[in-house]
Parts: C-alpha cells; sequence; structure tokens
C-alpha cells in the first residue's frame, strides 16, 4: 500500500505562509486521489483540498484564495501552499491517499498553529 509522510508544518504569525509536503512511498501507481485533511480540537475532519491524478482539483470554500495544492510528480510530492493564515487555521493538517475511491493511506499528521 501507499505510505505518506508529511513535513512543513510550525507556528507562524496570522497573515503569514506555510508550505506543507507530503511525500508518497509504497504503491503510488495506484493512487487515484491525493488530499489534504485538517482537524482543530473540539471540530469534525474536514477536506481542505484535493486533486487527482488527472489533476482536477478541489478545495473547501474557506480555503479558496488562500491555499493552493499542487503537486511534483517527479519527487512523488504533493503540496499545500498556506497564504493569509488565520487563527482558526490552526489544526493537525493531514496527508491522504485514495487509489480506489476510499481514503486509505494517512500520513501521521502535521502541526500547524496559527498566532493572533
Amino acid at each position: 500500500q501507499v505510505q505518506l509522510v508529511e513535513s512543513g508544518g510550525g507556528l507562524v504569525q496570522a497573515g503569514g505562509s506555510l508550505r506543507l509536503s507530503c511525500t508518497a512511498s509504497g504503491s503510488i501507481f495506484s493512487i487515484n486521489a491525493m488530499g489534504w485533511f485538517r482537524q482543530a480540537p473540539g471540530k469534525q475532519r474536514e477536506l481542505v483540498a484535493r486533486i487527482t491524478s488527472g489533476g482536477r482539483l478541489y478545495y473547501a470554500d474557506s480555503m479558496k484564495g488562500r491555499f493552493t495544492i499542487s503537486r511534483d510528480n517527479a519527487k512523488n510530492t504533493v503540496y499545500l501552499q498556506m497564504d493569509s493564515l488565520k487563527p482558526e487555521d490552526t489544526a493537525a493538517y493531514y496527508c491522504a491517499a485514495a487509489p480506489d475511491g476510499v481514503w486509505r493511506s494517512w500520513g501521521q499528521g502535521t502541526q500547524v498553529t496559527v498566532s493572533s
């Protein structure tokens, strides 16, 4: 199956930027889509952005215009560029892979904290 490793989280002031990275290994040929989720304390996990193997993009409404998902196929890596960060963006961010329409593989998570 697919293994995912995230990196790039950290502490940033409101209005700042971060870029998260997710590197995939294993059966990467089988990945149909990759996405970023986040979960804050007391909140449900939500889909932030998704990119399919064909390049189709999806963003949650609250992230449109601020977040950008992209990929580097040569590095088997998907990125989440986060700009104009707000305190409410504070959460654990998780990379996920869907080889067959189901989110089956998950990264360990990377913490993003945005201060006021």
